[in-house]
């Protein structure tokens, strides 16, 4: 059970960490305050499979209906990606990868939407921003220096996901200790510090809580490590960067309502600190956020 206490208990042994402060999101010319106003990001998935059926793009032209529908709902940033994470997706190749996502990228930088590419290879990512993307959603290592050196030219943004291997698609485990989070500032640090040198300054880390991992595949044990990082993620922002988490949708703990999933971890998220919010369900989390955002606690 999550209690008030255990909140309270959480906020007190790291107390140090609560009033840390990160630096805004640029996106194009745009700076944005993202304790003052948190950005959604929506997830168009291509690959027919994703684990959320709903996110599915079957052609081009869903793809770009979808993302114009998720920018009326909220979302400041629209990811598009053409390959799933999940263990038994069928892998795809850069230039299919490429040719199925540029399109889109396409159509809906050139209606002035923020695009973001989900990707790993260097070529896909090159190819969506010369169509127009402005957010690289780097999900793997392999070639992130050629990467980081795309983002320094094009002045891009790159979310960038923690990962056990060369890219997500590599089944590995995610190390379940009982504090996760000094883990994830080692491997933050040195990635940032390798972007920078690049000349890659755009950035923002996320945890990877969305991605598959070969020791979380019982849904009791992967819903309760996603809901403990994210409650966690204040401690992040010793980093100085804003912190992005792919919201999880817990079909098992949320059955029938899993759609509602991702308005209940969003305000998790917020409560630890979260930057932006990926997410399948944007309208909901929008609501979600919008309560958050107003909604005042009276201390006495």
């Amino acid at each position: 059970m999550l209690t008030l206490a255990d909140l309270a208990r959480l906020a007190d042994r790291h107390r140090d960490d609560l009033d840390l402060k990160v630096g805004p999101l640029l996106l194009g010319d745009d700076v944005i305050d993202v304790d003052a106003h948190p950005v959604i990001m929506g997830t168009i998935n291509l690959s027919r499979d994703s684990t959320y059926r709903d996110s599915i793009a079957t052609s081009t032209f869903d793809a770009i209906r979808r993302g114009r529908v998720m920018a009326a709902q909220g979302a400041a940033i629209v990811d598009i990606g053409a390959e799933s994470t999940t263990a038994r997706a069928a892998r795809v190749d850069a230039q299919d990868q490429a040719s199925a996502t540029v399109p889109v990228v396409a159509a809906l930088a050139g209606e002035g939407i923020c695009v973001s590419i989900e990707a790993y290879a260097a070529d896909v990512v090159e190819e969506a921003l010369s169509a127009g993307a402005r957010v690289i959603n780097l999900t793997g290592s392999a070639e992130q220096d050629r990467i980081f050196e795309l983002a320094a030219s094009w002045d891009a943004t790159v979310i960038v996901c923690y990962l056990g291997g060369g890219t997500v698609r590599e089944i590995t485990d995610v190390p379940l200790s009982s504090d996760p989070i000094p883990m994830l500032i080692d491997h933050f640090g040195d990635r940032i510090e390798r972007a920078r040198s690049l000349g890659a300054h755009r950035l923002v880390i996320d945890p990877g809580m969305g991605f598959y991992y070969g020791n979380l595949t019982d849904p009791a044990v992967r819903v309760q490590h996603q809901a403990s990082v994210l409650l966690n993620s204040f401690r992040l922002r010793s980093l100085g960067l804003p912190i992005c988490h792919a919201l999880p949708h817990a079909f098992d703990l949320f059955s029938d309502q899993f759609r509602s999933a991702e308005a209940y971890f969003a305000t998790l998220a917020f409560l630890g600190g979260t930057s932006v919010y990926r997410t399948h369900e944007v309208a909901g989390v929008r609501s979600a956020l919008a309560a958050m955002t107003t909604l005042t606690v009276d201390p006495a």
